[in-house]
């Protein structure tokens, strides 16, 4: 044994060049407390990840790798990677310690200094995982104050070559994100989902024996997201097969009807690195061009804008951003999270279906987290740095890397605008138009002030009113902010009134 390696949790990569031919290494797979705790998880995010890595290396020992895998509750196990690591060396022939470059800033920095006090050579690999390079988008965005999100995508079109055709986009447009805004109306079949019948038992003893806190809820013999690299192919050909044909069309639809609409869910596969990002591009692709009437390019662009161009996007931002990322907070919100995010037990029928709807599965699609628990924590003056505990902890798919831009940047806006043109807030009437939340709730939407006026309509405008300075530079907030100032005295008055009840009231909407 000369080199030792280490795979962190959402470093299974089947397809990375260390697995190309045999050798002498010897790769190490942790399961330590801290990791399990740093945020309080959802149980459907531990037992995924914890099982996936398990079935990680399992699949390397039958391919005929050496490997150490340490569980949470190994008795070997001294819960710190820099302590099993040099256990490991001490009791070796290591002579050379490698790492996969991590994703997490904070990984990043513990790696580091455990590598620096380690008694051997280390060297460090990439994960061989992004179509970007970590600091790509601070050179592509050298000395401009925003980072638009729309040319980033067409530079990497180009790049990449991908749906252009020299240095046009096919179809003529680079985007169309115009007909991919329509509400489900029933008319479409939604698709059964597919889930996976993953049998989590063990790893769930183990976070019961560790006293590992946890929230939501999973059936332990029964968990539905895909757990290896064959599952997550699996999955990503039921997509484009049943999926992709309305994806586009309807993916910033919301219904009380179903969770997944035609969504992929391939978000943990390819966070965890079981699948490669090009992989499904080029998957989709292939699909659409052998099937161009069934897949207009209008469902093919919109799913790939997610993956080319945002993916990349957030995960540049946040390494470029990093470590003061995490302290901003433009609009000094510092409010706690009211309680209903962690119990779902709300009158608010948009927040109770959606927070409900995470408890139960630790998944929310794209507009849901940003127009409806986004949406209300930012209206409401909630503190970002528990928006992103918060986020952080519930979704199966949260890595600290792709989390934070879209919480902290996008949702909440505490960068001040580095990602976002502006604060993404509405009232009562985009939730309605875009779903049917506000059929059958405690509140009216179309009441501004009253007893069962709708809160996001009050705090809509009270958001407005208290950020009229930092607001009134920003171009796209003009003409809301001219709404406002022409209102009648008397409406804003009750208006800001009704506000300043459900902000004292916070906890029993």
């Amino acid at each position: 044994m000369a080199t030792l390696r280490l795979i962190l949790g959402d470093q299974l990569n089947y397809n990375h060049s260390w697995f190309t031919q045999k050798d002498d290494a010897v790769y190490v797979m942790m399961e330590i407390i801290p990791e399990t705790t740093y945020v309080t998880h959802h149980l459907q995010k531990l037992l995924s990840y914890l099982k996936a890595m398990r079935n990680f290396g399992e699949y390397l020992r039958t391919k005929g790798y050496q490997v150490i895998y340490l569980k949470l509750n190994d008795p070997q196990n001294r819960q710190s990677f820099g302590d099993n690591l040099l256990k490991i060396i001490q009791e070796y022939p290591v002579t050379l310690f490698e790492y996969m470059e991590p994703d997490e800033y904070r990984l990043d920095e513990v790696l580091n200094s455990i590598a620096e006090k380690l008694p051997v050579e280390t060297r460090i690999v990439g994960s061989e995982h992004f179509l970007t390079t970590r600091f790509e988008i601070r050179e592509f965005f050298e000395g401009k104050k925003q980072y638009l999100m729309e040319s980033f995508y067409r530079y990497m079109r180009k790049k990449h070559r991908i749906l252009v055709s020299g240095d046009q986009p096919e179809g003529g447009l680079w985007n169309f994100d115009a007909e991919n805004r329509k509400p489900w109306d029933g008319k479409a079949i939604l698709p059964v989902p597919m889930l996976f019948e993953n049998d989590c038992t063990d790893v769930y003893h183990t976070l019961l024996e560790k006293k590992i806190p946890f929230i939501g809820s999973a059936n332990p013999e029964n968990v539905c997201y895909p757990l290896n690299r064959e599952q997550s192919l699996q999955l990503l050909q039921y997509f484009i097969t049943c999926q992709l044909e309305y994806f586009g069309t309807y993916q910033d639809a919301m219904t009380v009807k179903d969770k997944y609409l035609f969504h992929s869910r391939l978000s943990f596969s390819l966070n965890t690195k079981m699948l490669h990002p090009k992989e499904v591009i080029d998957a989709v692709l292939d699909h659409h061009y052998a099937h161009p009437e069934k897949i207009p390019l209008s469902q093919v662009e919109g799913f790939i804008r997610q993956i080319l161009g945002w993916r990349e996007y957030v995960r540049g931002i946040y390494w470029d951003q990093m470590p003061g990322y995490s302290q901003m907070n433009h609009f000094n919100h510092q409010r706690p999270l009211p309680r209903y995010f962690w119990t779902g037990d709300s009158r608010m029928n948009c927040i109770r279906h959606c927070v409900n709807q995470t408890l139960e599965t630790a998944y929310a699609h794209h507009i849901q987290r940003l127009m409806i628990t986004g949406n209300f924590m930012l209206l409401a003056g909630v503190d970002p740095g528990e928006a992103d505990r918060w986020y952080l902890g519930v979704y199966i798919d949260a890595i600290e890397w792709v989390e934070m831009p879209n919480t902290r940047g996008m949702s909440q806006y505490a960068d001040g605008g580095i990602m976002a043109s502006k604060p993404y807030v509405s009232s009562a009437n985009y939730i309605h138009k875009m779903s049917d939340y506000c059929k059958g709730c405690h509140y009216s939407k179309d009441l501004k002030y009253g007893d069962k006026a709708c809160p996001f309509n009050s705090l809509y405008w009270n958001f407005i009113d208290r950020n009229r300075e930092p607001l009134k530079t920003n171009q796209r907030m003009g003409m809301i902010l001219n709404l406002w100032t022409k209102m009648p005295a008397e409406e804003k008055s009750k208006i800001l009134n009704q506000a300043e009840i459900y902000l004292e009231e916070i906890e029993t909407l």
